[in-house]
């Protein structure tokens, strides 16, 4: 028993701990915020998910409706804050990301609670009782609407990266004449600066202050150098077949084989090498543009 709750909360924090996009950039939250307004709209004047007694209403329901449509604009109008988007994208996952959206349905609650006296003649609208029933009724139709926009967006990348995967040419990829490029490779400690033939270099891998480089020899042998990737890739920035697919990697084009497409991005399959490397969302149209000119 145990054994099998270890490995449902391994499972859980595994998946809580995946990468996953930050949308929540001006353009993004403006169009955000449109879906929402347009599908709170739609629920609240044409389904009437909750009880409504019109003799306590100072305005039509339709204008009820309105109102209540505007709020989590508002709300989303402070993430457009850019100094507030730049503090909490760092390393955005699927736990932040949950903790992001209940923290949303939660501000929204509490505003729909304190516009009451706005909407409603009811000498109780500074009660308890009303403080949990908007925030109640903001999560359950949140959540519902969370569920129903996440679905589709899925479905949506899911299409779009596929076909596009689809459309990448591979005619004699990974099949370049050698370069014979050997690169010296400085970091802060002298000590540690070594010498790395770019040809035989498939991928490099974050892990932490080190890198692990992945290189094809008789086989795939992994190094590991005290290098951050971000000084690895301004090393290697004037080899335009070095591409950083993902926050943690680094890849040689020239040992592309395939690009799989699903809701994340694209997977890379390279020369002799099981595992795929992943190419992240925000990182796919200039994958797009890289590749296409080998």
């Amino acid at each position: 028993m145990n054994k099998i709750k270890s490995k449902l909360n391994n499972k859980l924090a595994s998946f809580l701990s995946q990468p996953y996009p930050f949308y929540y950039h001006s353009k993004n939250l403006w169009i955000i915020a449109g879906i929402l307004f347009v599908m709170v709209l739609f629920f609240n004047y044409f389904l009437e998910p909750f009880e409504v007694y019109i003799p306590e209403h100072k305005m039509g329901y339709f204008w009820i409706s309105v109102i209540h449509a505007c709020t989590p604009v508002v709300i989303i109008g402070l993430f457009s804050l850019k100094k507030i988007t730049l503090l909490i994208e760092e390393n955005w996952n699927v736990q932040k990301e949950i903790l992001l959206i209940s923290l949303f349905l939660l501000l929204v609650g509490i505003t729909q609670f304190l516009i009451r006296d706005i909407i409603y003649d009811n000498p109780s609208n500074w009660s308890w009782r009303y403080f949990y029933e908007e925030i109640r009724n903001t999560f359950l139709i949140g959540s519902l609407l969370v569920i129903l926009l996440t679905s589709l967006n899925y479905n949506r990348l899911n299409l779009k990266h596929i076909r596009n995967a689809q459309s990448i040419k591979f005619s004699k990829r990974g099949t370049k004449e050698a370069t014979n490029s050997i690169i010296s490779i400085k970091t802060q400690v002298q000590s540690d600066a070594f010498t790395l033939n770019l040809d035989k270099l498939l991928f490099a891998k974050a892990d932490g202050n080190y890198v692990e480089l992945y290189l094809i020899e008789n086989k795939v042998n992994k190094i590991v150098k005290r290098i951050t990737l971000k000084e690895l890739e301004l090393t290697l920035k004037d080899y335009p077949n070095i591409f950083k697919t993902h926050r943690s990697y680094l890849v040689n084009l020239h040992h592309l084989q395939s690009v799989a497409g699903n809701a994340q991005g694209y997977k890379l399959s390279l020369n002799n090498y099981d595992e795929k490397i992943p190419v992240s969302r925000n990182m796919v149209q200039e994958f797009d543009v890289a590749v296409n000119k080998f």
